[in-house]
């Protein structure tokens, strides 16, 4: 979510071909307004290697592999120095919920909210064979749910059977939203209904819950799509149980029947044993009379078991369908319920969105990282100072960037992780990266503009180059002198002002950022 509140106002419009200077957001105080503020925190900058989705994918999938051929049994899967899953089942146990836990071990990379909910929803469809797009939808919700229950031990001990909270601590239950703190910190909990459920497999009930809603309203877009899958969801699940409840109740009605023909038999076998018990009195000496009555008062007394068995196959039965359609019941009013919501929230969605484009608006940069010195885009309505956007990249070096032709130029990223540095181009309109130097930048590296060039510090192995791009990135120039990767770049009309690795102040000449020989002085003649 991205729901944020803001302290201060741009002091002035800013110009779209000057460096954009940063709104120093106090990143404390952001934090202390939004404390309750589910907004997860994702590493959005340049990567050293990307992953492609089926390889994000499998690696739910290959744990949902394991655990699907032992639904009701508890069972481990995957590597626990990277992505696992315990399979907490206790079927002795009636009350409360059993449990999917998924670790984050503490060798994982995974570092962006969207990859995390790809890794669950393929485990989810590898696992209990949801569809795709019921798992992803699932899959929106687990990690909020999840965030909003961060450390709670005490909220999930309410929900879940033992073998669950075996495997869950104080300091890890759940999931943090900065995720620089998953590796090692995370048990990411899937409410489980029915392992055998099918569509009703997870809880959605639970993991849809009114604070996790709320907090799903938080962002911007008041995450009005997810909530409309997860309310189709209900309300086929709510079918489902109908159907089942229907089938139930017709079973109930057999065991009814059956149970009504058990009684019937009970009670004249009872008879049957009465007579034959006064006959035995009667006749004290007739052997065969005794005989015949202790026959029939055992056969009323195995008959009596025979209904009592069939009273109980029917109380289950009308248990079963009573059960069935409090499912059903329930599904819909939640379903009903959230729809009304729904509708309201895009209402205010559209409003929104119309009032922004209205608008009078200037980008600029908030420091999200003080410690770091890392900035994030932003667009500010400059009537009211209000946010309108902020970029999901937020790693921005430097506090600098610059307007480059249609898009905006900064150098990005971070060497952590699968993380790395490069110069990028930001769309003003998803405020995204749009394209990326294949070359790596020095996390140190000024960002410095001469008309429609941009000069930077690359890395060249261990050595780092003065570096000339154009606005599309394409790298123009490159020099053969080795630089400080923090060397300032100072431009004149035909030379730049450099200091090399040695720590001397160097020139470079425009053309071509060779080396500049400095000429001798008359002392240095004589």
């Amino acid at each position: 979510m991205n729901t944020r509140k803001f302290y201060c106002i741009l002091a002035s419009v800013l110009s779209m071909a000057l460096p954009i200077f940063a709104l120093e957001v106090d990143e404390k105080e952001l934090k202390s307004a939004a404390s309750d503020t589910i907004v997860f925190i994702n590493y959005t900058g340049p990567h050293s290697k990307i992953d492609s989705m089926a390889s994000i994918k499998k690696l739910g999938s290959d744990m949902g592999d394991v655990v699907a051929k032992s639904l009701d049994s508890k069972i481990s899967a995957g590597s626990s120095a990277k992505y696992s899953v315990i399979h907490a089942i206790d079927s002795s146990v009636k009350e409360k919920l059993d449990a999917d836990i998924i670790l984050i071990g503490p060798n994982a990379t995974v570092d962006h909210i969207d990859n995390l909910r790809h890794i669950i929803a393929s485990y989810l469809v590898a696992a209990y064979g949801y569809s795709e797009k019921d798992a992803e939808t699932v899959a929106v919700f687990v990690p909020v749910y999840n965030a909003v229950y961060r450390n709670k031990l005490d909220s999930f001990n309410s929900k879940y059977k033992q073998v669950v909270m075996d495997n869950l601590s104080a300091s890890s239950c759940g999931l943090s939203v900065n995720y620089k703190e998953w590796p090692g910190q995370s048990q990411i909990v899937i409410p489980l209904f029915d392992v055998n459920g099918g569509l009703s497999t997870v809880d959605t009930s639970v993991i849809s819950d009114s604070e996790v809603v709320k907090h799903m309203q938080e962002d911007e877009d008041k995450n009005v799509d997810a909530r409309k899958d997860m309310v189709d969801i209900k309300e086929r699940e709510a079918e489902q149980a109908t159907k089942k409840a229907q089938d139930a109740q017709k079973e109930a009605v057999q065991e009814q029947k059956k149970l009504t023909e058990e009684k019937k038999k009970t009670e004249e076998k009872k008879q049957q044993a009465e007579e034959a018990q006064k006959k035995a009195e009667k006749n004290p000496e007739d052997k065969k009379a005794q005989k015949e009555a202790e026959q029939k008062k055992e056969e009323y007394e195995e008959q009596k078991k025979v209904e009592e068995e069939q009273k109980k196959v029917t109380e289950e039965a009308k248990e079963n369908a009573a059960e069935q359609q409090a499912i059903a019941d329930k599904k819909n009013t939640e379903a009903q319920e959230e729809r009304k919501t729904i509708a309201k929230d895009q209402q205010d969605v559209i409003q929104k969105e119309i009032e922004n484009a209205k608008a009078p608006a200037a980008y600029g940069i908030e420091l999200t990282n003080e410690k770091s010195m890392l900035s994030g885009l932003i667009k500010v309505n400059t009537d009211t100072g209000a946010l309108i956007k902020a970029s999901p990249v937020t790693v921005i070096r430097n506090r600098t960037i610059y307007q480059a032709g249609d898009n905006f130029i900064a150098i990005a990223g971070e060497n952590s992780g699968n993380g790395t540095v490069k110069v990028v181009l930001l769309s003003p309109d998803t405020m995204e990266i749009c394209a990326e130097s294949n070359e790596t930048a020095s996390e140190d590296s000024v960002l410095v503009q001469d008309g429609e060039d941009y000069y930077c510090v690359i890395l060249e192995g261990k050595n780092c180059k003065v570096a000339k791009y154009d606005k599309e990135l394409n790298l123009k120039l490159k020099s053969a002198l080795d630089v400080a990767s923090a060397t300032p770049i100072t431009v004149t009309d035909s030379f730049l002002i450099v200091t090399d690795a040695k720590g001397t102040v160097r020139l470079l000449d425009k053309s071509d950022l060779s080396p500049i020989s400095a000429k001798p002085s008359n002392l240095d003649a004589k």
